[in-house]
């Protein structure tokens, strides 16, 4: 939570967005006259064309991204060009200015479709459009699981079926999954659905995002039985989809009797390993049966192939059972497997290596400071129907700007509405305004901290029922217990408060008759109660000789988890501990047996000189670039390791061949403390830097803070006192015009000394882990 948290220091701040418009002109297209255009068509050709006026305003982002897909659908075989219209024309595609916002598609003389531009919105959109209603014939539009089922039962024993889910028509999936029907249409039935509800009725998971699935109808003879669905697990690329197909034409299992390293099958020209699954004429007909289940759980990711040891020249080693081809030239490994879940986990294990070694070869030359456009434009298309509540934002003029931004604490959007991240970012920023316009509606009626005037009442607050509203946003609440004569301890933790206003709930308690609450809770004054609702328990914290800094500290370490899932977003804040970090890694969630092992060690003040946490790499797929940097390969999972990041670097992994147990863990932690275990990689110190100057967003934060005036910390602001300060602004503007034009942008922008300690020990841990 609290690597997330804003310190909401001022009310009243609004959310403010600038449409920046964009305008290039774009004259490559082939210009011609509709006269001209008409002469040109040929029988059964196809041709896309935009007619507009040649001086018409405010078409050249459509005509940019209408160039960029003239290559690719001359590939296809279909021209494009631009019509230039003139006063005098008569063409019914001239004569009215709505027509003028659409694009048509012919086949020879023929009109097939019409778009409005705005469905065009861009390269793939045009791409996907256009081979989606030239492929009519070859790709179904399905909306309900009934229509669904009706292809897949008429296809059985004759076909198989390519069904995919995508979020939107004219999204780059979309266009994929067209250009893979272009290729494939006359062998495979396409169906295409962009209705989630579908998707979600097969069962699927991570239903966000765009699904492939192969329906292997053609072997089917029973009309009564299913098809068997196989689920692309890669990203909907042409590429990625045109190798998903010819793995799902090739044969499932194949028999070979020669040396693997010399086999070489239509996977390995596709980049996919080989397994070779050892058999012996003794127990052939279980290790076929063994090889056909391993085949299905891993078609479309390898090619899975018997191989007859006994007429076979060249030796195998006796105890290899599994033979392991990554790729041509490279020499086969000898494994011994007994699981097949082991040897599913080798090869997906493999499948990740090969894309970090993708991105890697990707990234040769230095980063591509627009390969952020490719990564984030399909989010423009995420919940297209949701209406964003835009009333929620302040649109800003060149007129607007200086008033809007003087009147109130102001977070400004600028944002250009064709462009894939301004529009991928304007729903987080509309969804983050939804949040703040709650927080802060709620939390700037409270004081910082809160003053409670009764013993009643401040049960009350540490049950949560006094603020229970804001029970979601916080779920610890913090009492300071302080005698009324306690004035300088007071006064530290109001400052504290102060700091953490936004984040924390604070309270405080001066009564004469604190001591009811101080022997209730055997709390030694002054001191700080933490109540934490989610266990339902209340622990004493002596504030004896505490300043302000440790009365934050101590708040905002009370937020840590006792052993958390440790994620990219909140790493920071558990590394700022500078203790080695004790992980576990899991493919999925953790085990409970793991859990409770290493929750009784941390009840028993076992793992006090360590941070405890846990990986999951299907919520963080990093963990595993992680793992292959300590081992080289990703080794089986669950696995347990000690990083100690801050003296040193040595990461020490728990004996494969261990039970995790608390009596295993305690004795193999007392060898670490002792040097008695020896580490198997030690990370290299490196700094961690920006790609690219204008990225150094924490040195630009430093700077800013530099030039705005030294403060310890945030005031507390009643509304009433805003508003009378800005009343006062509004009478003194000869003020606001000298203000700098730097301070205004940072205007009121302060962060709390814990944002900046973190963001110093951030930069401290300077190894990856």
């Amino acid at each position: 939570m609290m690597s997330s948290c804003l310190s909401v220091c001022r009310v009243g701040i609004s959310f403010v967005m600038m449409n920046i418009f964009y305008k290039s002109a774009v004259d490559s297209l082939p210009e011609l006259s509709p006269q001209k255009y008409f002469s040109t068509l040929q029988p059964a050709k196809a041709s896309l064309a935009y007619f507009c006026q040649a001086d018409s305003p405010g078409t050249s982002v459509f005509l940019e991204e209408l160039n960029e897909a003239v290559k690719p659908l001359q590939d296809y075989g279909i021209s494009v060009a631009k019509v230039n219209c003139v006063k005098e024309e008569t063409s019914r595609y001239c004569g009215k200015e709505k027509d003028l916002m659409k694009a048509y598609l012919f086949r020879g003389n023929i009109l097939l479709r019409e778009f409005p531009t705005d469905t065009l919105f861009d390269a793939n959109a045009i791409v996907a459009h256009v081979l989606f209603a030239l492929l009519f014939n070859e790709v179904k539009y399905i909306t309900t699981l009934e229509d669904l089922q009706n292809v897949e039962n008429a296809l059985k024993g004759k076909a198989n079926v390519v069904f995919s889910y995508v979020r939107a028509i004219g999204t780059p999936e979309h266009r994929a999954v067209m250009e893979a029907a272009f290729v494939y249409g006359n062998t495979h039935q396409f169906v295409l659905t962009t209705e989630i509800a579908l998707l979600e009725s097969i069962g699927t998971e991570d239903i966000e995002y765009a699904h492939l699935y192969f329906f292997h109808c053609k072997a089917v003879l029973d009309l009564t039985q299913q098809c068997r669905r196989t689920l692309m697990e890669r990203p909907l690329t042409t590429l990625n989809i045109h190798r998903f197909i010819k793995t799902m034409e090739a044969p499932l299992l194949t028999e070979v009797a020669e040396d693997p390293q010399q086999v070489s099958t239509v996977h390995l020209q596709l980049g996919l390993p080989l397994v070779f699954i050892v058999s012996q004429q003794a127990t052939y007909e279980a290790d076929r049966g063994t090889a056909e289940w391993v085949a299905w759980r891993l078609l479309g990711k390898a090619g899975v192939l018997l191989l007859l040891r006994d007429s076979l020249e060249v030796d195998i080693p006796q105890h290899a059972n599994v033979v392991f081809k990554r790729e041509e030239g490279v020499p086969v490994e000898f494994l011994v497997l007994h699981d097949i879940d082991l040897i599913i986990s080798r090869v997906e294990n493999n499948m990740h290596i090969e894309e970090v070694r993708e991105d890697e070869d990707n990234d040769v030359e230095g980063p591509d400071i627009d390969i952020q456009d490719d990564e984030v434009a399909e989010t423009i298309y995420r919940d297209r129907k949701r209406q964003l509540p835009l009333e929620l934002t302040v649109e800003l003029t060149e007129e607007t700007f200086n008033a809007t931004v003087m009147a109130s604490d102001s977070i400004v959007l600028f944002y250009a509405g064709w462009q894939a991240v301004s529009m991928a970012f304007l729903q987080s920023y509309i969804d983050v305004a939804i949040k703040l316009k709650v927080i802060y509606s709620s939390s700037n009626r409270i004081s910082c901290p809160v003053n409670i005037t009764s013993v009643q009442e401040a049960e009350e607050y540490l049950s949560g029922e006094l603020y229970k509203d804001l029970i979601s946003y916080s779920s610890v609440s913090v009492l300071g217990l302080f005698s009324p004569t306690m004035t300088s301890a007071k006064k530290d933790f109001t400052e504290a408060g102060n700091y953490l206003k936004g984040c924390v709930i604070t309270g405080i308690y001066s009564e004469e008759d604190v001591l009811i609450l101080s022997n209730k809770y055997a709390a030694t004054l002054p001191a700080l109660l933490l109540a934490r609702h989610k266990e339902g328990k209340t622990e004493s914290i002596p504030l004896a000789n505490t300043h302000v800094q440790d009365i934050v500290q101590i708040i905002t370490n009370a937020f840590l988890e006792t052993f958390p899932e440790i994620t990219v977003e909140n790493l920071p804040i558990y590394l700022r501990l500078q203790k080695p970090l004790l992980i576990l890694f899991s493919d999925g969630s953790i085990i409970p047996r793991y859990k409770k092992t290493i929750l009784t060690l941390v009840k028993e003040k076992h793992l006090d000189s360590l941070t405890p946490c846990w990986l999951n790499l299907k919520n963080t797929p990093v963990g595993r670039g992680i793992l292959q940097a300590y081992f080289d390969a990703v080794p089986p999972l669950p696995l347990l390791v000690v990083v100690n990041l801050h003296s040193g670097g040595q990461v020490f992994a728990f004996p494969s061949d261990q039970d995790v147990t608390e009596q295993n863990l305690l004795l193999w932690l007392k060898k670490l403390e002792a040097g008695l275990e020896s580490h198997i990689t030690i990370l290299p110190a490196q700094e961690w830097k920006p790609p690219f100057p204008a990225y150094d967003f924490l040195s630009m934060m430093e700077a800013a803070a530099s030039r705005r005036s030294t403060r310890e910390g945030p005031e507390c602001v009643k509304e009433t006192d805003v508003q009378e300060s800005h009343e006062e602004q509004h009478e003194d503007k000869p003020a606001i015009r000298d203000e700098p034009t730097e301070t205004l942008r940072i205007k009121h922008w302060n962060r709390s000394n814990w944002f900046k300690e973190a963001e110093k020990s951030f930069r401290h841990d300077n190894k990856e882990l």
